[in-house]
This record gives structure tokens, C-alpha cells and sequence, in this order.
């Protein structure tokens, strides 16, 4: 039965990998139809084709290796000084200038002359590139939002899962009590696990961080505590102390090694899953975005990490950058936790949403052959454009992007060894979230 639920867990990932880029391929497809753009293929996957239908003057297909996508646009770079194509050349830069500008041409017809996508104005060319990562975006806040108002996180609670007969400063690392530790406020005023606090110093709240925050305000005082237990409301009278505890971060997140001195009552807070309203939703999805952007950023940092686990049977971190293989992985051990079953495909949803938010931001980045790399040619054709414009200059045309193709190799290939390293580190040495 696990290594059936595995099975699931993997093939429902697949299925939303697929989606994810049809979905992302989609947004690019539609928007160049809108602007009269021609586009011979549709494709969801590389390599050999499996199935394909043409529909007008489009033809729609599903390839072998579900790893990306593509739709071919007739006219992605301007063509050269003979009006087509660079004559050749034996410099093998000018070469792969020369063979991108001609795959560009391949397949043009008697009347596509206005209709190649070098012609459109730059804001155009702008937002089809735009709109494939910005349909990753919008699945991504869709299924985060569905999982969040829906399913609910599993996080702390204002209910009491056990309750700390000392006051220790948590910087010390221990959970025993110790002869002259004082009493802590939270035993002294008869607080009890399974109660919970619905009211602290006369503030209602149901919400853990809302509830630490007022804790830590209240160093010294006495304060009232409201509890529900056994269905009942009971008030308890808790003198605050003072302690040595972990230092919080804006978002509420705990901040690892560092402490501040703030008000302790001394329980630890019961978790459970906890439905978000719409406002807690945006601020988490802000929190998220935020650090996704940190940990594109840090990528290049821990690749000699990833290396170690790849090679050197060092342990994998948990933040670990992460594959397609990877991520199926855990789409499969996530349906074999001891956990209720709306909670795995809860999980599941997250894992998707987390990849479609990955693949918006990796794609926005400013090189080519990403969408980034194109949104990034066609603002500078604008700038320089309208300078010339305003300084009453010669249009200098269109910025011929396909001069760029030998530093869009490079990025490719950089970006081909990465995807290795990580397959590699995801297949002997994989993430585990079990």
C-alpha cells in the first residue's frame, strides 16, 4: 500500500508539472495570437513527438521528455543586412548568431511579413514573453490561496501543549529543571495542557504569534488569562517574568541563535491546522515570494554544498536546491506520511505551487535563453529608440537580440550542468521530508 501511495504521490506531480507548463506556454500562445503573431508549434516537452494535432495554422503536440515546453513564433530576431540571413561565416559565435537568426525564418510563408514577432512593438513583445511566467504566477497564488483558505497550514495554536514547571533561558538548550531555577509563571498560575487561551490581559485572540507578541510585551506585570477547559472559561491570574528568548523576525518567524530578554509565561503552544483568511494569506504569500527571491539569490552559494552531497556522501540540507526528480520524490513520500489524507493532497498542492512560483522567478531573470533575457531586449530597444526620438536622431531599429545567442549558450550550457548536479544529488542523495 506505501509503495502504491508512493506511485500516486509521483504521478500526480507529473500531472501538475505538465499543466504547469502547458499552462506557462499558454500564456505565451495567447497573447501572440492577440497581437497577430504567427505560431507554427505548441509543444509541452522536448525530444521525439508523441502526439500532435495541428488546429489552423498551429500545430498542438505533447513531446517525450516533459522537462519544459516551447511554442515557435515565426520572426524572434530581425533579420541581417541581406534582409534574411548573415552570410557565413567560419567564426563559430557568428555561426550560432547565423543558425538562431535562421530557425527564426524556417518556416515563413508568402504574407508573414507582418506578422513575425521582431515587428511588434516592443511593449508587445514585453508582454507575450511576460505572460508565460505570469500565468506560473497566477497558478501559483491560486493554489497557495486554495490551500490556505481551504485546507488550512498546520501551524502553533493558543491551545497548551505542555506547560514548563521552571524558568529556563532558552539560549542554555535544556528542557530539565534545575535546583534555583525560579517557578515559572505559567505553572505557578495553574495554566494545564490542553487549555485554551482565548484571552490574554483583557485582548482576545486566537491567533499563536498575536499571542506571543503580547507574552513578550509584559515582562514584570500580572495579567489575567482567560482558558476554555473542559468547556469552560477560566481565569487565571500569571505573572509575567522575564527570560532570555529567541528573537523573532518581522513576518514572526524565529531568527536561529539569537536571542532577546523579553516577557516568558513558560508553555509550549499545541499545533494544529489552521484555516488563514484572506489577509494572513497575502501577508504568508509575501513572506514565501520574499524567500524564494533570497533563495534564488543564494543559489550560486550552495552549489559546493550540493556538490559535497552529490559526491562526497555529505549530508543533503534541507533547503537544498531541488530538481524535477527531486520534487517528484517528495510528491511521493508526501503521500505516504501518517497524516489525514486532505493534509497530503494539501501538501501536494503546496509542492506544485512552490515549483510554479519557482519556474516565474527563474524565468524573469535578465538572461537569455529565458523570457527574462527577451523582456530585457525589447525594454532597451524602447529605451534606445525613444532616446533617439527625443534627441531627434536616426531610428536605430530594432536591437537585434540574436547577437546574444553565444552568451544565451553559455547560460544554457551553466544552466545544463546545474540540472545534472542536482539530478545527480536528487537520485543518490535526495531530500526527505519523512
Amino acid at each position: 500500500m506505501t509503495t502504491l501511495m508512493f506511485i500516486l504521490g509521483i504521478v500526480l506531480f507529473a500531472v501538475g508539472l505538465l499543466f504547469s507548463i502547458a499552462w506557462h506556454e499558454l500564456g505565451h500562445l495567447s497573447t501572440a495570437k492577440l497581437f497577430g503573431i504567427r505560431v507554427p508549434q505548441y509543444m509541452v516537452g522536448f525530444g521525439p513527438t508523441i502526439f500532435s494535432r495541428k488546429r489552423g495554422e498551429t500545430e498542438y503536440g505533447i513531446k517525450a521528455i516533459p522537462f519544459g515546453g516551447y511554442i515557435r513564433m515565426i520572426g524572434m530576431f530581425p533579420p541581417g543586412p541581406d534582409g534574411r540571413l548573415e552570410s557565413r561565416s567560419t567564426s563559430p559565435w557568428r555561426g550560432m548568431i547565423e543558425d538562431a537568426r535562421s530557425a527564426a525564418y524556417e518556416e515563413l510563408r508568402p504574407g508573414d511579413e507582418k506578422r513575425m514577432f521582431y515587428t511588434r512593438a516592443p511593449w508587445k513583445r514585453v508582454i507575450v514573453m511576460f505572460a508565460g511566467p505570469f500565468m506560473n504566477l497566477i497558478l501559483a497564488v491560486v493554489l497557495f490561496l486554495t490551500v490556505l483558505m481551504g485546507f488550512g497550514i498546520t501551524q502553533q495554536t493558543t491551545s497548551v501543549s505542555s506547560v514548563s514547571q521552571c524558568v529556563i533561558a532558552q539560549s542554555e538548550n535544556r528542557d530539565k529543571c534545575e535546583k534555583g531555577d525560579p517557578a515559572s509563571p505559567a505553572a505557578a498560575a495553574g495554566l494545564k495542557a490542553g487549555d485554551r487561551i482565548v484571552s490574554f490581559g483583557g485582548t482576545h485572540t486566537d491567533d499563536w504569534n498575536e499571542l506571543s507578541d503580547l507574552i513578550r510585551a509584559n515582562p514584570g506585570k500580572e495579567v489575567p488569562i482567560v482558558v476554555e477547559r473542559g468547556g469552560q472559561e477560566v481565569t487565571l491570574h500569571a505573572k509575567i517574568a522575564s527570560n532570555q528568548v529567541a528573537k523573532k523576525d518581522s513576518s514572526g518567524q524565529i531568527v536561529e541563535g539569537q536571542y532577546v530578554q523579553a516577557g516568558f509565561l513558560g508553555f509550549s503552544a499545541a499545533t494544529g491546522v489552521v484555516k488563514q483568511d484572506f489577509g494572513d494569506s497575502v501577508t504568508w504569500m509575501g513572506d514565501r515570494i520574499g524567500e524564494a527571491v533570497d533563495s534564488l539569490a543564494a543559489l550560486p552559494g550552495k552549489i559546493p554544498a550540493l556538490w559535497n552531497a552529490a559526491f562526497d556522501g555529505a549530508e543533503r540540507e534541507s533547503d537544498s536546491p531541488m530538481g524535477v526528480v527531486g520534487a517528484a520524490r517528495v510528491g511521493g513520500e508526501i503521500f505516504t506520511l501518517d497524516i489525514p489524507p486532505t493534509q497530503q493532497l494539501a501538501m501536494a498542492l503546496m509542492l506544485v505551487a512552490g515549483f510554479n512560483l519557482s519556474l516565474f522567478l527563474f524565468n524573469m531573470l535578465p538572461l537569455l535563453p529565458l523570457d527574462g533575457g527577451h523582456i530585457a531586449g525589447a525594454l532597451w530597444e524602447s529605451l534606445r529608440r525613444n532616446t533617439a526620438k527625443l534627441l531627434r536622431r536616426p531610428d536605430p531599429g530594432p536591437f537585434d537580440v540574436a547577437k546574444l545567442m553565444p552568451v544565451a549558450y553559455v547560460v544554457a550550457g551553466i544552466f545544463i550542468c546545474f540540472t545534472i548536479l542536482v539530478l545527480i544529488a536528487d537520485v543518490v542523495n535526495p531530500v526527505r521530508i519523512s
